[in-house]
């Protein structure tokens, strides 16, 4: 096994030479993760805001619930997932399992709820301040949502950031539905247990810092999306 120093050095000569191991694993990370935040918004920016603006029995624990599944464990996303997909389970008839389309499943399981309860929250005070001119103006319920999900767009820019963010560092469930198949299913997390586990410290190292820079690039841009909606409304 090669010392930490020299490891270091070999991670750094693999990212800046983008070894094509390296680049295969990073690129589908990207992929899945990404694919996964596409779909989570999808469902949970409408979802959120019809949260916010409709009133039902029951409301109060479907937003209880909701805001629970924030912190879902990622493991029992993935099994949850691996039954539904599984040859036993309702969908395992179209052999998801062990694909990078079960792993955006499990991961659209994880970050939707953080997009659709978040978004709740900030287009219900949007709602609140703007109740008035909305009626005004004769606008029904359905309406209104893309009206207040465009004005609340930087902040739900962070939002969809955050999910991201969530997305690009799960490894639990993605182990579990994804089975980290060199080649087909290996993503950045579970390459790094497993390069770590295997005493390929360079390789895990290499994966290491690249992770660590996108996680960087993407609380970057959540403060400048930030910082530029203060100014917007100042």
């Amino acid at each position: 096994m090669p010392t930490t120093d020299n490891a270091f050095a070999t991670a750094l000569r693999l990212v800046l030479h983008l070894d094509p191991a390296l680049r295969e694993i990073v690129a589908l990370s990207l992929q899945v993760s990404l694919a996964a935040v596409a779909v989570g918004a999808l469902i949970g920016l409408p979802l959120g805001a019809a949260l916010a603006l409709w009133r039902f029995p029951g409301r109060g624990a479907v937003v209880v619930v909701l805001n629970a599944l924030m912190g879902l464990p990622p493991v029992v996303a993935g099994l949850a997932v691996y039954l539904l997909l599984s040859r036993a389970g309702p969908l395992g008839q179209f052999g998801l399992l062990f694909t990078p389309g079960a792993m955006v499943v499990a991961q659209v399981l994880l970050i939707l709820p953080i997009i659709a309860a978040l978004t709740r929250q900030q287009v219900e005070e949007l709602h609140a301040e703007y109740r008035e001119q909305l009626q005004s103006l004769g606008l029904s319920r359905l309406r209104r949502i893309p009206t207040l999900l465009w004005d609340a767009r930087f902040g739900l820019m962070t939002v969809i950031l955050a999910g991201f963010g969530r997305a690009s560092a799960e490894v639990g469930a993605v182990m579990i539905v994804g089975g980290n198949i060199d080649g087909v299913t290996r993503v950045m997390t579970t390459a790094i247990v497993l390069e770590t586990s295997k005493g390929n410290l360079p390789l895990a190292l290499g994966l290491g810092l690249v992770l660590l820079a996108l996680v960087t690039l993407i609380n970057g841009a959540a403060y400048l999306v930030g910082e530029t909606a203060r100014r917007r409304l100042g």
